[in-house]
């Protein structure tokens, strides 16, 4: 579980194409004696384990599922990636509950700046429509985000400047793409309503 606080930008360093999956590595953040083996860290908002290291450089496995609800697999060396570690015991909950299992990917269709911030607004498919809740909470590119308005498929958040100089936010332009995750708890109500209408 992840709380969608970007802990550090990180460069893809290593992108290959198995047979079955897609192998990246990003220049680690942490020290090599911190990160174990098989544990989850969040690229972009994508859950994904551990599945190698070097001296500066983690290793991940992209399987099937992964390359087609994200744009992971679109991305080149190169390529600065929100990082964030997984929740441990006792750490403060800075964001909302971020899965790290992305819903489908978004498009930017506006950025602007204003005096005080960045307003971005994004579309999503007529599916994801039913999460979008004004003040309710999104995770974009494994950001936590509230969502201010919300009209058709489209919505808007606003990016405060400390947001923006801690994540990719930054490099993002009009016509990009951003993985969406919506609220775990909205999720289950959506569900639950599914159910009994039934």
């Amino acid at each position: 579980m992840f709380t969608g606080i970007i802990e550090h930008l990180a460069p893809i360093t290593v992108i290959e194409h198995k047979k079955s999956h897609v192998r990246l590595a990003i220049q680690s953040p942490f020290s090599k004696e911190n990160i174990q083996l098989g544990e989850s860290i969040a690229l972009n908002g994508v859950c994904l384990t551990v599945a190698g290291k070097q001296a500066d450089s983690l290793f991940f496995d992209l399987q099937c599922e992964t390359l087609d609800k994200t744009y992971l697999g679109t991305l080149h060396i190169g390529t600065i990636l929100n990082v964030e570690r997984a929740l441990g015991l006792g750490d403060r909950m800075g964001g909302h509950v971020v899965q790290g299992h992305v819903d489908e990917v978004g498009t930017i269709v506006h950025n602007q700046q204003t005096e005080k911030d960045w307003i971005l607004e994004i579309e999503a498919s007529e599916q994801f429509v039913p999460y979008l809740i004004a003040k309710g909470s999104i995770a974009i590119d494994g950001i936590s985000l509230t969502i201010v308005t919300v009209s058709h498929n489209r919505f808007t958040t606003h990016i405060i400047p400390y947001t923006y100089d801690h994540t990719t936010i930054k490099f993002k332009k009009t016509g990009d793409k951003v993985n969406l995750e919506a609220d775990i708890l909205g999720k289950y109500v959506i569900n639950y309503l599914k159910t009994i209408h039934k």
